[in-house]
């Protein structure tokens, strides 16, 4: 840690209902000041959950690119997607493609997936005129407000994501996968705990068994940690629901979710879940060139609706495994 990182750690403003902000005016480049207080910086992440700082102007994707590689020990791909994103290599991602007038509920990220980042890391290219907020809740914190029995059944139950890939909407599969070569997309869930199934018209239907309720592999803290509300069919705009179950059907939605146990949700219990992220929320507006870096296990994170241009670069740091959080339910891979 430097010399100059305890100061660092004095200065975060932790304002009620926003995310801890930390001002600053670098006359070094943001890389080399991204490096100097790494240790604080993580520290704060540690302590706070995420971590807003502005001042470091970045604005260029290759900036953002050495900032990020800075402030992390290692930089995954992205996987199993349920959007694109535009790549803009070394780790770095353009947020997801995702109607700006659509609210993208609160989710950790990946939290589907056996291998997830414990880091993420965003930057504002360019903050849109109104909205658009990367808002923040706290894991422990939204899991204590959970209604007990629902929390119980979670816990026990885990939760089911259920996926259908196709050219026209979402991800497709050579975005998810990485790949179209159905041999490899299928080594590939074999591995991951996924089961899958080619469906005549050339898409590919998923299914894939979670903990919704992990432990922190750092603060051992309970989290409720999933995307439960995030990808079910209830919090899509109605008119679009209606369209794609109208279209693919009720069991060809581009994602579904369901309790682990596979009974459907219905519409009270994830209207429950968004009401306690709303009431846990923490949100400041993005400013060109500010960094955010969240805690993925600890603290969701969403995107608010927004108009005018926006573009939030993200990275996916310090990769963790699942079997390493304590999961309640076992996930049996090939």
């Amino acid at each position: 840690m430097t010399h100059s990182s305890p100061a660092l750690l004095s200065d975060i403003d932790a304002a009620l209902g926003r995310p801890p902000l930390l001002h600053t005016t670098s006359e070094v480049d943001p890389a080399s000041w991204a490096a100097a207080h790494r240790d604080a910086l993580r520290a704060a992440v540690a302590e706070h959950g995420s971590l807003v700082v502005r001042g470091l102007g970045l604005v260029e994707p290759a900036v953002t690119e050495a900032v990020f590689g800075a402030l992390a020990d290692a930089l995954m791909p992205d996987r199993e997607p349920f959007a694109p994103r535009r790549s803009y290599g070394g780790g770095v991602y353009s947020s997801s493609k995702w109607p700006p007038n659509q609210q993208m509920c609160m989710h950790h990220e990946l939290s589907y997936s056996l291998r997830f980042p414990g880091l993420l890391l965003f930057a504002c290219q360019v903050a849109p005129e109104e909205g658009g907020a990367t808002a923040v809740a706290d894991g422990p914190t939204v899991l204590d407000a959970l209604p007990v029995g629902l929390v119980e059944r979670f816990e026990r139950e885990g939760w089911l994501l259920t996926r259908t890939y196709n050219d026209e909407i979402g991800a497709s599969v050579a975005e998810a996968f990485g790949t179209d070569d159905r041999t490899a997309v299928e080594r590939y869930c074999r591995a991951q705990g996924i089961e899958f199934a080619w469906q005549d018209d050339g898409s590919l239907r998923t299914r894939q068994h979670r903990s919704a309720v992990v432990r922190h592999p750092v603060s051992g803290r309970r989290c409720w940690f999933n995307q439960i509300a995030f990808l079910s069919e209830w919090t899509m705009d109605p008119e679009v629901r209606e369209y794609l179950v109208d279209v693919y059907g009720p069991d060809g939605l581009p994602f579904n979710t369901r309790f682990g146990g596979g009974d459907p949700l219905d519409e009270d219990i994830v209207r429950t879940i968004n009401e306690v992220y709303e009431a846990h929320t923490l949100r400041e507006p993005w400013h060109s060139g500010d960094l955010l870096l969240v805690d993925n296990i600890r603290t969701a994170h969403s995107r608010e609706p927004f108009e005018g241009p926006r573009e939030v670069l993200a990275a996916l740091g310090n990769p963790v495994r699942l079997i390493d959080c304590s999961p309640t339910v076992e996930v049996r891979t090939a």
